[in-house]
């Protein structure tokens, strides 16, 4: 859609900050957003790309000026890293037993395989950070999904903060921004391909997670991935429209609207972001009709102004551009894909999370900036949202299992078409591609393979059985694939972040901390999200996140009462009685270790991190209130969702992937010695700072 732009509106761009609130998946709030004027989009895409070509001369030149007297003495050319979130060597052997993963057979016995130790805890911000730098998290400062608010007991995102213009000029109703949003990434210390790009080593580095926002590096291209928000700012809001009265209601990680029957049709509305260049920020609105009918297998059109889409029932459409109008010129666009779930007797439709558009980005979400651009004019629209794949659509049924598998092969396939666009170009450096569908496909479907998972009490537990042997099947294919592309002088690494458990059982670690008289409610008060009715003028300790419990400490916290001189003593004293804690359901051991952040954490951000950090048994995790601080009356309780298999457990239940093409000369292996090992083999000594060491030949 062409963009109408007025003349005060060529340098403007505008930000949105969203609060915590839907996106449930991993827990959490938005990062909020930005927009620019799609010509001004367009003019620095086409300004940066002709400055490219321009001092490319001068750029090569200076290169070599540089890395004159600077010859690595590497053992390799090129570097390939595949990663597959949540990729599980104990399953990953099951599948090899089958027959069904010949490549990576092949690639284990040319080369080798160790289990290997994941962070504390294994969750995937916090051990792709330690991937990338080769630092605890005491040195990259990412200790869950969530950070505490210290000043106002609530939630914030770990990785990334967005800080509006600080001034806007008043043109009648518009609030006209005075300069840039800033973006700042939380994540601390420097990722292996900066340190390479300073040796001139080229990186390509896909959809690596905590890469949001990105960050300059000298030598290479990045496309953001985990923590990127949708266009409203959260991490992932579906939309559901029903034109059933009765259907319309409260959904965790999305929103229902109502469809109105206009004659023939249904009328609705797609509601995007606020728009922060109005008083109240009231949101930008598209409106649209579905009509039944269409032909060529459609059984509904769906039309927004003048273009028109033909969906097919129970089937995903195709990205849709959504051009939101600030007023003045200014407009905004995202992508999202549909699926048409019915329309007689009621029509219903889902509406994915809407998208940054990667051909006219919002916000930055790649390095070079012009880098998502040439992507999309390569490959089409795709998936920009740091979590695609819309989990919680599934587990409020507003899709059913067979969608939310389509639609992760949908993205991977996206994934993949980048991944070979980079190694047809990349002759020497390195090559890093994280694939998602691994993590979202076990977290939803674990419980076909556990046949007494409380899931399946009221859901179908056979039609996909299967669909895990499937999805390892299909990491066997990327491999093989990526195999011609290897050479002698080329290490081959494929690895993941954690392995993966079942999910049975949720621990709210709060009520367990009330119980035992560490955490108190005011008198008469209801227990709410964001600890809402917590006193915390005699609350000792609270938990936040997927098993960090904070102390309430002086001058730290807001309200805090725990002295400094104290601290230690109290967390060792909740850490023995926590630790060994039972499931009075079963009897089973239900937290099988508690571990201590100033003893598991070092560096300059140990401080910022928990105090204790519960690794629970399998078939534990905390549960889903625990997470964004509500304190239940009961400590445990059944997990029903389709999420049901997951990874938030003790680090030693389940220990990650890594496979290489050459031989391993470690005893042991951790995540954090993946970066030194990559610099190691282009001859490049390691920052002296780093935890991990180098393990390949």
């Amino acid at each position: 859609m062409k963009a109408r732009l007025g003349p005060l509106f060529l340098l403007v761009s505008a930000v949105i900050v969203i609060a915590p609130g839907a996106a449930y998946a991993y827990i959490g709030p938005g990062a909020g957003f930005a927009f620019m004027t799609s010509f001004l989009i367009l003019f620095a895409t086409f300004f940066l790309a002709f400055f490219f070509f321009l001092t490319w001369p001068i750029r090569f030149l200076i290169k070599k000026i540089r890395r004159r007297g600077k010859v690595l003495e590497g053992r390799v050319d090129k570097v390939i890293i595949l990663g597959f979130d949540g990729l599980d060597p104990g399953r990953l052997h099951e599948c090899l037993k089958k027959g069904i993963m010949p490549n990576v057979e092949r690639l284990m016995e040319k080369g080798s395989f160790k289990p290997m130790r994941s962070t504390t805890p294994p969750i995937s911000p916090v051990a792709w950070s330690s991937f990338s730098t080769g630092v605890n998290p005491g040195k990259h400062n990412i200790f869950d999904f969530l950070a505490p608010e210290r000043r106002s007991y609530l939630s914030k995102l770990s990785s990334a903060e967005i800080r509006p213009p600080a001034k806007f000029l008043r043109l009648g109703k518009y609030k006209i921004p005075l300069g840039k949003p800033s973006y700042r990434p939380l994540r601390k210390s420097r990722p292996f391909w900066a340190i390479l790009g300073d040796n001139e080593v080229f990186s390509s580095v896909i959809r690596v997670p905590i890469t949001f926002p990105p960050e300059k590096f000298s030598t290479g291209v990045l496309i953001s991935s985990l923590c990127v928000p949708d266009l409203r700012g959260t991490q992932g809001s579906f939309s559901f429209y029903s034109s059933n009265a009765e259907r319309i209601g409260r959904h965790t990680g999305g929103f229902a609207y109502k469809l109105e029957r206009v004659g023939g049709g249904f009328t609705g509305e797609i509601i995007g972001p606020p728009n922060a260049m109005l008083d109240g920020e009231p949101p930008l609105k598209i409106g649209f009709t579905l009509t039944p009918g269409g032909g060529d297998g459609a059984a509904a059109v769906l039309t927004m102004g003048k273009e028109s889409i033909g969906l097919e029932l129970r089937k995903h459409s195709q990205w849709v551009t959504l051009d939101f109008n600030a007023g003045l010129g200014v407009h905004v666009r995202g992508v999202a894909r549909f699926i048409l779930q019915s329309i007689e007797p009621d029509a219903e439709l889902y509406m994915t999370p809407i998208h940054i558009d990667p051909e006219k980005p919002a916000m930055p979400i790649s390095h070079p900036f012009h880098y998502s651009v040439y992507l999309s004019k390569l490959i089409g629209p795709y998936a920009t949202m740091g979590l695609a794949e819309d989990t919680w659509a599934l587990n409020e049924r507003v899709i059913d299992e067979e969608q939310f598998i389509e639609q992760t092969y949908l993205i991977n396939k996206e994934r993949e078409d980048m991944l070979m666009n980079e190694l047809e170009k990349v002759r020497e450096g390195a090559v890093v591609c994280v694939f998602d569908n691994t993590d979202r496909m076990q977290h939803m479907l674990w419980r076909y393979i556990d046949p007494g998972h409380p899931a399946n009490r009221d859901k179908e537990s056979e039609k996909h059985k299967n669909a895990l042997d499937e999805l390892y099947a299909d990491v066997d294919r990327i491999v093989g694939r990526v195999m011609p592309y290897v050479t002698e002088r080329t290490a081959l690494i494929v690895m993941s972040d954690h392995g993966f458990k079942s999910f049975r059982r949720g621990i709210n670690l709060n009520a367990w901390l009330k119980k035992e008289g560490y955490l108190f409610m005011k008198d008469g008060a209801r227990a709410g999200e964001w600890f809402e009715g917590v006193d915390w003028s005699r609350t000792r300790a609270y938990a936040l996140g997927l098993g960090g419990i904070f102390l309430n400490l002086k001058g730290r916290e807001r309200d805090g009462i725990v002295s400094r001189e104290e601290a230690p003593g109290l967390a060792d004293e909740i850490k023995a009685k926590l630790e060994g804690l039972r499931d009075p359901e079963n009897g089973q051991v239900a937290v099988k270790n508690v571990y201590l952040g100033r003893e598991v954490y070092s560096g300059p951000y140990t401080a910022e991190g928990p105090e204790l950090i519960m690794g629970s048994s399998a078939g534990y995790r905390a549960s889903w209130d625990a997470a964004t601080g509500i304190v239940t009356d009961e400590v445990f309780s059944d997990n029903t969702k389709a999420w049901s298999g997951d990874h938030c457990v003790d680090p030693t239940v389940v220990p990650a992937t890594f496979i290489s093409n050459r031989k391993i000369t470690a005893d042991s292996v951790s995540i954090t010695d993946i970066a030194p090992t990559v610099l190691d083999l282009f001859g490049i000594e390691p920052p002296a700072y780093v935890d991990g060491k180098a393990v390949l030949e």
